[in-house]
């Protein structure tokens, strides 16, 4: 029997519980390119004193945003020419999140769950969930109603 070779970016996260330390880690590799640079960034609090909105720069989804966000990491393509894509992070609170694995769906999938063109994307996910949660289960409950709100592209 011979293999397919096969690229899909994929994640590892392990939580405070799961380290002798209490670190919080995040693995993950990419399928873009071999040399696709990705930058390190650490986004700060902020509190913005109006209604802020994240307009992707990949599709036309869009979105109010609290006014309160928490301080998070990020490791962003090195371009923003395809959108974000933030990829992974962790915030203030310790919450890890990852964002952009390869996820591909067969038609009965589609059937029941189809893609909305301008709904979320990948590319978005991090950045408008990340910083305004405080628990994972809040992070998936906000990004559900967003997938639920918006549809996924």
């Amino acid at each position: 029997m011979q293999s397919e070779p096969f690229s899909a970016c994929t994640s590892i996260l392990i939580g405070k519980n799961a380290t002798v330390d209490g670190s919080v880690i995040i693995g993950r590799n990419e399928d873009s390119r071999p040399a696709w640079p990705k930058n390190f960034v650490v986004h700060p609090a902020v509190t913005h004193d109006d209604s802020q909105v994240f307009t992707s720069q990949d599709n036309a989804f869009s979105m109010p945003l609290p006014t309160q966000a928490a301080k998070y990491t990020a490791t962003p393509e090195w371009t923003t020419k395809y959108g974000l894509f933030e990829e992974d992070g962790i915030n203030e609170y310790g919450v890890a999140m990852s964002a952009t694995e390869s996820t591909y769906a067969n038609a009965r999938v589609l059937a029941a769950d189809p893609l909305v063109k301008d709904g979320i994307g990948e590319e978005a996910m991090i950045t408008v969930t990340l910083p305004y949660i405080k628990s994972a289960r809040e992070g998936v409950k906000r990004l559900g109603t967003i997938v639920a709100t918006y549809g996924t592209d």
